[in-house]
């Protein structure tokens, strides 16, 4: 009998959480003063982004230094809903387009061109369908900055997700297929744990390119109209436009405090927490650490509330959702050769209907010379985003190697690494048009490096989750056979990190073309400066609104993004997933 009540009190924590006698400790103390003031800014927020769109009118942006923290708070809470969004749907296609070839013949593609697609580009389109879902409300602005702020972060996790799915070690899949695992148990306790590692590190890096457009994302524009929403980056796109320098560095003193907030409170007691799901043998000597983590692990009452709230979750975890399959049907190898031409003749068919729907709409105001005018601009920017990313790489591999395989480093450097990330380019755009005309120097190669200045730190991000994930088992092999230098290098570095930096570099490179828009062509109060491009094209086109021309111009883009991925860095992928795999 005591038996039976002890088994059912461990199957039903919310009965645990009833019948506990025991005072709540400090840690508990602390952990609900926290979890209250988040539920308080939440609702407060939340409430904020519900008023009536006239409120916005009557209570503009301006550059009062009382009303930071609000604006600090309804950026943020846009960023972490843009983050939620991120996450599912990169469970959802990520997971499809590892799973499924057919489905990654068309999720694969879609992402390429959909991460060269300019925020702006995206604003244009969906700001009318949101406000139109809430006529009259804040809400509807706000979804489609949520939107805007989502775009600039999916892309990058879906890729890290569907890398590691892809990379999944044999023996575990193997050991999966004896247990006869669901396709939903396989992902809660196989694909979901294996990818944390790597996902965490690139949700950070996402969560800090999300800053690198809240300035586009936080003031929309709808016809003649602008609405500019509270938040940091009205804040800084004010400050800029008045040229108030003062102005400026107490915005982004503002966003380096949130920063180190959310890095503190969110995101370094998540990498704690996910270094259990690193897959190896031998305990790591150096696992990172959290004292929010840590703070919570010594909580009573509310690590027992969080079981009774997660209890029912584990339940639908161990429910076998697979249903009974019909028998097999087996297809001879030229049947299956025929069903996929015959898949690949549908997507076609559809591309060549897209294809044909631009040129339509392009062709009233634009001709045949227009679009080698612009091909010629996309092979100028073309070079300008190898040149800066195998310079970044030659940079960043290094240093990334060397942070990832350091935990205690990596715990120092994560907020500073995470603001430089956050940090806009556009508040340097000042400091470049001053020294530019200054020293007279060559906008093609001096307005440059502001291309990569916020996409380089996906490969860092993922060289960091590389170097973190490789094993204590190699690395203890290592040193014990005395590989050094190149060898090690060779042997052990380059392979362990390789997969990730795929997945950084492609991101980055991606990112780099969404960032000339706004790199080639730069303005401080009168003085304007441009280079030769196809960024500086497209944000010319923009102001004069020429649709057409930005039209042209963002396929244009998204056509070489597309080849440049399936010619570099799809058969690296494909290099890694062979030669590089975990077994």
């Amino acid at each position: 009998m005591a038996q039976r009540d002890a088994t059912t009190e461990r199957g039903w924590p919310i009965a645990r959480f009833l019948r506990m006698r025991s005072a709540p400790s400090w840690a508990d103390l602390i952990s609900f003063l926290l979890l209250a003031a988040a539920a308080v800014l939440i609702v407060r927020g939340a409430g904020e982004a519900s008023q009536p769109l006239a409120a916005l009118r009557a209570t503009p942006v301006t550059l009062d230094v009382a009303r930071l923290p609000e604006y600090a708070l309804r950026t943020t809470l846009r960023m972490f809903a843009a983050l939620g969004a991120s996450l599912v749907f990169t469970f959802v296609f990520a997971t499809l387009a590892a799973k499924s070839r057919k489905a990654e013949m068309i999720i694969v593609p879609a992402l390429d061109i959909l991460q060269s697609v300019p925020v702006l580009g995206f604003l244009t389109f969906t700001v009318t369908f949101f406000m139109n879902l809430f006529p009259g409300r804040q809400l509807g602005v706000e979804l489609a900055a949520i939107f805007a702020i989502f775009t600039s972060q999916a892309w990058n996790m879906t890729f890290s997700f569907y890398q590691s799915l892809r990379t999944v070690p044999n023996d575990l899949d193997e050991v999966s297929r004896q247990f006869g695992f669901s396709g939903w148990r396989r992902f809660i306790r196989l694909d979901l744990p294996f990818a944390t590692p790597g996902l965490v590190w690139n949700i950070m890096m996402s969560m800090s390119g999300g800053w690198f457009f809240v300035v586009a994302s936080e003031a929309i524009t709808v016809g003649n109209t602008t609405v500019t929403l509270p938040g940091i980056g009205a804040w800084l796109a004010l400050a800029i436009e008045r040229q108030d320098l003062h102005a400026v560095a107490i915005g982004v003193g503002a966003m380096a405090v949130v920063i180190l907030l959310y890095d503190q409170l969110v995101f370094r007691p998540v990498v704690a927490w996910a270094d259990k799901f690193r897959f190896e043998q031998t305990k790591s000597q150096e696992a990172p650490q959290s004292w929010v983590y840590a703070m919570v692990r010594q909580t009573r009452w509310l690590r027992v509330g969080f079981a009774a709230l997660a209890w029912p979750m584990r339940q639908i975890g161990r429910i076998d959702w697979s249903v009974p399959r019909p028998p097999a049907l087996r297809l001879g190898g030229e049947t299956s050769r025929i069903l996929d031409i015959l898949w690949l003749v549908i997507i076609g068919g559809f591309a060549v209907w897209a294809v044909a729907v631009l040129a339509g709409f392009v062709s009233h105001t634009l001709n045949w010379n227009d679009v080698w005018t612009v091909t010629g601009l996309a092979f100028a920017t073309l070079v300008r985003v190898l040149v800066l990313i195998v310079v970044a790489s030659l940079i960043w591999v290094p240093i990334g190697v060397w942070i990832g395989l350091r935990p205690v480093w990596a715990e120092r450097l994560q907020p500073i690494a995470q603001f430089l990330a956050a940090f806009p380019a556009n508040v340097l755009f000042p400091f470049a048009v001053v020294v530019i005309l200054r020293f007279r120097l060559d906008p093609n190669i001096w307005l440059s490096p502001l291309i990569i200045l916020g996409t380089q730190w996906y490969i860092l991000f993922n060289v960091i989750a590389g170097a973190s994930a490789i094993s204590t088992d190699i690395k203890e092999a290592a040193r014990i056979f005395d590989i050094r230098g190149w060898q090690w290098w060779r042997q052990v570095a380059l392979p362990g990190i390789f997969p990730y930096y795929v997945t950084g570099a492609l991101t980055a490179s991606g990112g780099s073309w969404n960032a000339s828009i706004v790199a080639e062509a730069v303005s401080w109060g009168h003085e304007h400066i441009e280079a030769v491009g196809l960024g500086s094209y497209i944000a010319s086109a923009t102001a004069a609104g020429r649709s057409a021309q930005v039209a042209l111009g963002v396929a244009v883009m998204s056509v070489f993004v597309t080849a440049l991925n399936r010619a570099v860095w799809r058969p690296l992928y494909r290099y890694s997933e062979r030669r590089l795999r975990l077994d």
